[in-house]
């Protein structure tokens, strides 16, 4: 007796789930379909029911991951988004935290359709944060380029503190704390070529 589209809805998006976890915590060219299947709660067999091919999948995570991401709740502020963005507990969170950081390293690797959905929530949230950056008097491109620069600092420490947390947790936090601090500094000062620091303060 065959499933109902309901169920074999459900199957499907049980798969892609797993997927995104499995993906997130191992890398998607680690991830083997036995692995994935038995993950999801399925047999190897059924894989094909839903998805022409592994490459196929991978699209499908990247979609809803992106999807997700672009629908979660909006922090605010550009500090308070520093503050939940570069925490230990973000960090230590990969099978749930931030895809666009989470999947960095996979993108270029990954097929055309992935790579767009990939491209396409990174615009969308570059968006969202330029809105928290703007600034009175700053131009349309003085603020993308901000939070381009801004997203690229919170990445950047994320993905550093994420690669020692196993071998050196005071180091990881170190820099989580230093990229907080840096970004709540640049916020404070205006926008020219060469602002210089001044002060600091705890998010």
């Amino acid at each position: 007796m065959g499933v109902s589209r309901q169920q074999a809805a459900e199957n499907r998006n049980a798969i892609v789930a797993a997927a995104e976890r499995l993906f997130r915590v191992r890398g998607v060219e680690a991830v083997g379909l036995t692995e994935l299947m038995k993950e999801a709660g399925f047999t190897q067999g059924g894989f094909y029911n839903h998805f022409r091919s592994k490459d196929a999948l991978v699209a499908a995570v990247m979609e809803k991951a992106m999807h997700d991401y672009a629908d979660s709740p909006n922090a605010g502020s550009v500090e308070k988004q520093a503050a939940r963005y570069l925490s230990a507990a973000h960090r230590d969170n990969i099978e749930a935290g931030c895809p666009l950081s989470g999947f960095a390293g996979d993108a270029p690797r990954m097929t055309d359709a992935a790579r767009a959905s990939y491209a396409h929530g990174l615009a969308v949230y570059l968006d969202r944060l330029a809105n928290m950056v703007a600034r009175d008097g700053a131009t349309p491109e003085q603020t993308r380029r901000e939070a381009i620069a801004t997203f690229n600092q919170m990445v950047g420490a994320l993905v550093l503190s994420r690669a020692i947390a196993g071998a050196d947790p005071a180091f990881a936090d170190e820099i989580l704390d230093a990229g907080r601090r840096t970004l709540v500094d640049a916020l404070d000062d205006p926008v020219t070529p060469d602002s210089g620091r001044h002060g600091s303060s705890d998010i």
